[in-house]
Order: C-alpha cells, then structure tokens, then sequence
C-alpha cells in the first residue's frame, strides 16, 4: 500500500487538500491501495477558509512509491526548514512530491524546482519566476511534471495533478474509474494533446455511456454487439448510440477501434509486427489497423447489419469482424 502524505501549512486553502484527498480515498475504496496521512508542524492548522484542521505532527517513514503533496495556501509562506529538508529528502530517495497552487513554493524552498519546469496558480507565477530564476515556469497549464516533481496551478487543479498520478500509476482507466464516482471530469495537461482514448473521450457527465466504456475498455479486443452493450448501459440501441456520440463525439465501434489501435501501436513500439499486433488487438487481419494508422486513427465509420447476426450485430465493409 502506498502512502499520500498532504503536509498541511498554516492558511491551507481547503480545496486544495480536498481534491486530492478525495481522489486517493476514492482510489483506495476502489482496491487500488493508498494509506492517507496528514502531517503538520502543529496538531491543529488553520485553514484560510476559517476551519481549523487536525493533523499529525510525526512524519511516516516513506519509500520511493510514497508521494508527499504540499496544498497551497493563502499568505506569506509558512514553509519551515524541516518541511523542506524532509520534502528533497524525499525527492533524493526516489519519491515523488507534489503540489497545488502556493504549494510550489514549498518545492522552491527544498531546492527541487531548479532546472525544473513547474507551474502555480497564474497569480503566483510572477513571484515564482523572480523567486527561483532557476526553474522554468510554465503559464496556462494545469499541471507539470518533471523528474518526480508534479505542480498544478490553482484550487481545483489539484483533482487533476492527483487523477494525473493516479493515471500514471494505474493506467487511465483507473483514473476513469476514480474521476467517474466522484462525478468530474478526467483532464490532462493543457499544452500536450489527449494521448490516450480512454482519458481523451471521458470528458463527460453521462453514467450510461460511461458503463459502456468500462465494459469496451476491458474487452477491446473481443466482439461487441450494439445490442449487447445498450443492454449493459440499460438503454435502448438507439438511445445509446445518440448518448454515445454526444457525449463523446464517436459511435461506439469508432471508441472500439481507436481503443484497438491505440493498443496496437504500443504493440509495435515495442517490437511487434503489424500483423501479430493487429491479431492481438482483435482485428482478424491487418488491413484494418493499416487503414487506421494511414489515417492517423480516423475511418469510415459507415456500418452495415450483417445479414442474420444475433444481437444486431454490425460488421465493417470488408472488415470481417463483428463490431457495436
């Protein structure tokens, strides 16, 4: 089990802990294995919002798959010297910290932002730039990692940075998973493109469609019938292709097949050849990834029921496998 150690400072913003704190609980009601801890110089630390908090004043013993998280807060910096020692202590043994808006200056202080990329929330940015000239500061982001060290900009950035690390640790579709019980939206970072499909076509709301992802993402490979997975989601197969393509702007083959060749191209990276990758992502042949990765994922997604499938099965033109 992995330790989530917030270190909370005096004038803690509440959101900033409460993001995060809720993303790790979540996940380990999930199964996924976290150990919270909150840790202050004091046992009571007042908070900007007017709620006082109770926090431990006794560090646990961390390994390298333990993070600390550093929450912002409102004011001069209350960051003390042995909460920086303990912070690149940290960092040097291999951990990984973090931290939300303020929180960076915190990171600052412990020497971990220099020769660094980091962010803040944008009214920081200025005050952070001139206080470590060492670091680079990077404007209109949510978050940034560098080398183990995660920073987010302001307030609620903070559930995004901690589904980001959830994401990393745990595939995306743990942070899926995590984002949809707690009813908000899966993120990345600002300046770089959705590389993954589950995280890219999450951004929604709906808990039908979302039932159906979670059952695509599992079983890519295999084949789905429409009919089979609007009974999964509860709905009607037309109800669910209408809420599937507005909630995530693709029909659930084209989910299915982005999902395929996304897995494939990891396939290839790492060696494999287009053939033994298409197989072992659930395209009876070649062809159709070829066609994918010639297009840069896109396709004609035009169908056509296939003459006496059970189940309103649908199969490509020329494709040969039965797809939702």
């Amino acid at each position: 089990m992995s330790k989530v150690v917030f270190l909370l400072l005096p004038g803690i913003h509440l959101l900033d802990l409460a993001g995060p704190a809720q993303v790790f609980s979540s996940a380990s009601e999930l199964g996924f294995g976290y150990d919270l801890h909150y840790v202050a110089e004091r046992p009571r630390v007042p908070s900007h919002q007017g709620l006082p908090l109770a926090a431990g004043t006794s560090w646990p013993d961390l390994g390298p798959d333990d993070l600390v998280l550093v929450p912002g807060w409102h004011g001069t910096s209350p960051v003390g010297a042995d909460a920086a020692r303990r912070l690149a202590a940290h960092h040097a043994g291999g951990g990984t910290v973090a931290s939300v808006c303020a929180g960076a200056d915190a990171l600052g202080r412990a020497g971990l932002l220099d020769g660094r990329r980091c962010t803040t929330h944008h009214a920081l940015q200025d005050a952070l730039a001139r206080r470590y000239p060492k670091a680079t500061v990077v404007r209109d982001i949510l978050y940034v990692a560098d080398d183990r060290v995660v920073t987010s900009a302001g307030i609620a950035s903070g559930t995004d940075l901690a589904l980001h690390l959830l994401a990393e640790r745990h595939g995306p579709a743990a942070a899926a998973r995590v984002a949809r019980s707690m009813v908000v939206y899966v993120r990345r970072n600002g300046d770089e493109p959705q590389a993954s499909v589950m995280l890219a076509h999450r951004a929604h709301l709906s808990d039908a469609v979302h039932r159906v992802q979670d059952l695509i993402d599992a079983r890519f490979a295999e084949p789905l019938t429409l009919a089979g997975l609007a009974a999964h989601a509860g709905v009607s197969p037309r109800t669910l292709t209408r809420r599937f393509t507005a909630a995530t702007g693709l029909t659930p083959l084209r989910y299915q097949q982005l999902l395929r060749a996304e897995h494939a191209e990891r396939l290839i990276a790492r060696g494999g050849t287009v053939e033994a990758a298409a197989h072992a992502v659930g395209f009876q042949d070649a062809r159709m990834l070829r066609r994918l990765r010639a297009r840069g994922g896109g396709a004609d997604t035009r169908l056509e029921e296939e003459p006496g499938a059970s189940g309103s099965a649908f199969r490509r033109r020329g494709t040969g496998f039965p797809v939702p």
